[in-house]
C-alpha cells in the first residue's frame, strides 16, 4: 500500500485529473459554450500531458533533490513529451483536419475513406504546453506544502 504515499506518483496523477477538469471551464470562458467532451479528450488548454510530466519532475526534485539521477530522467522525459505534444502530435492533428476537408470535398475518391472523420484535436499549441507545465509544477509544490 506504499503506492498511496508515493508523492511523485500522486502529484502527477492529480495534475492529470485537475488539468483535464479545468479544460471545460476554460473553454466555456473563452468560447462561451460548454464542451464536456474536452474533459476526456486530448488537446486543449492546459496540456495535461505537460502537467503530468512536469509535476512528476517537480515532485522528484522536491523529494530527491535537483541533482538526483531520477530528477534528470524526469526532466528529459518531460522535455520529450512536451516537444511531442507541441510538435509531432499537433502536426498530426493539422494533417487530420486537411484529410477530413479533402474527404468531404471529394466524396467519390478511390480507396477506402475513413468510416468517420479523423480526430483533429491531438496536440497542443505551445502556450497550452507551457501553461500545462507551469500548472503541473504548481500542483506538486502545493501538494507538497499541504499534505507532504
Amino acid at each position: 500500500m506504499s503506492v498511496f504515499y508515493n508523492f511523485p506518483l500522486n502529484a502527477a496523477l492529480l495534475s492529470i485529473v485537475l488539468a483535464q477538469l479545468i479544460k471545460v471551464p476554460i473553454y466555456l470562458i473563452t468560447k462561451q459554450t460548454w464542451n464536456l467532451k474536452l474533459g476526456f479528450s486530448t488537446g486543449g488548454m492546459p496540456s495535461s500531458h505537460s502537467a503530468a510530466v512536469c509535476s512528476l519532475a517537480a515532485a522528484i526534485g522536491i523529494e530527491e533533490g535537483l541533482s538526483s539521477a531520477s530528477f534528470a530522467i524526469a526532466v528529459i522525459v518531460s522535455a520529450i513529451t512536451m516537444y511531442d505534444a507541441a510538435g509531432i502530435r499537433r502536426h498530426a492533428g493539422i494533417h487530420a483536419s486537411l484529410i477530413n476537408q479533402l474527404m468531404s470535398a471529394f466524396p467519390g475518391t478511390k480507396g477506402t475513406p475513413p468510416k468517420k472523420a479523423l480526430k483533429e484535436l491531438l496536440g497542443h499549441r505551445p502556450i497550452e504546453v507551457v501553461v500545462g507545465a507551469l500548472f503541473g509544477i504548481l500542483v506538486s509544490i502545493v501538494l507538497n506544502y499541504v499534505i507532504y
